[in-house]
């Protein structure tokens, strides 16, 4: 059963662990820190001391691994216990359990706002699949004020860890661009245009984010914006990385070619 004084532990920015009454960040060297990264963002499974120890050193280990990575999730449980106040027997079998050959940190002990964001993300999409827009923004924008920065900003990750971080980022730019869409369907284009200059100057090549922006522009009624969006997209791609846009932005682009056109026919 969740323990009702832990809400909620967070790793969608620097970590935390938010209780009842306050948010405290979790205070630990960098090296605990990751193992701890590394057991919250496998939470409900056994992590093996060899996937810690690789995450910590990659193939070069030393030969105390062992003993200082058992130190280490030592170190781990009392900052937990500092942050949540609670006792170091409760977090040890409630939080983070000692298993043969590895440790787990328990997926009921408090809330994770990864999974928050996910099962919001996914609410959003069935929302959007079933036509309702309206609701999809909600869930969506919800999902996204959840991230406060780069998942484990404050960890220093190895192999394993920065894969979690590219995907939670990925993920990120791919529902900036579903909520686009959503907006855009409800007639919030003008919105999305001012959000959308600013994720495709930070974002150059994710055809996605240009695509969304090229709707936006056209239903604005700017369709020389638009066809100029994708001419930028364009050159910076085959400048920089040598190939052309993909079908389905060329697609868009042509629709929107032949709609301007089709005004002066």
């Amino acid at each position: 059963m969740e323990n009702p004084a832990v809400k909620r532990v967070e790793v969608l920015g620097a970590m935390r662990v938010a209780t009842d009454g306050d948010v405290e960040s979790v205070m630990l060297a960098p090296k605990p820190r990751t193992v701890l990264a590394m057991l919250v963002a496998h939470s409900g499974q056994i992590v093996p001391l060899s996937s810690l120890i690789g995450e910590l050193w990659g193939e070069n280990p030393p030969a105390s691994a062992l003993r200082v990575v058992q130190t280490y999730v030592l170190q781990s449980r009392k900052a937990l216990s500092r942050a949540t106040r609670l006792p170091d027997k409760v977090i040890t079998r409630d939080a983070l359990s000692t298993h043969s050959g590895g440790y787990m940190f328990s997926e009921s002990f408090a809330q994770l706002d990864y999974r928050v964001y996910q099962w919001l993300v996914d609410a959003g999409r069935r929302a959007m699949r079933n036509d309702d827009f309206t609701a999809g923004v909600s869930y969506l924008g919800d999902a996204l004020r959840i991230g406060r920065g780069p998942a484990f900003a404050d960890v220093v990750v190895g192999r394993v860890l920065e894969s979690r971080r590219r995907h939670y980022e990925e993920s990120r730019l791919g529902v900036l661009e579903t909520l686009a869409e959503a907006k855009i369907e409800i007639g919030r284009h003008l919105e999305v245009t001012a959000d959308l200059a600013a994720l495709t100057t930070e974002h150059p090549y994710h055809e996605g984010l240009h695509s969304q922006y090229m709707r936006a522009l056209e239903k604005a009624g700017r369709r020389a914006q638009a066809l100029e969006v994708f001419r930028r997209l364009r050159i910076a791609m085959i400048s920089d990385l040598g190939i052309e846009p993909g079908p389905t932005i060329s697609r868009l682009q042509h629709h929107i070619l032949n709609s301007s056109s089709s005004r002066f026919a």
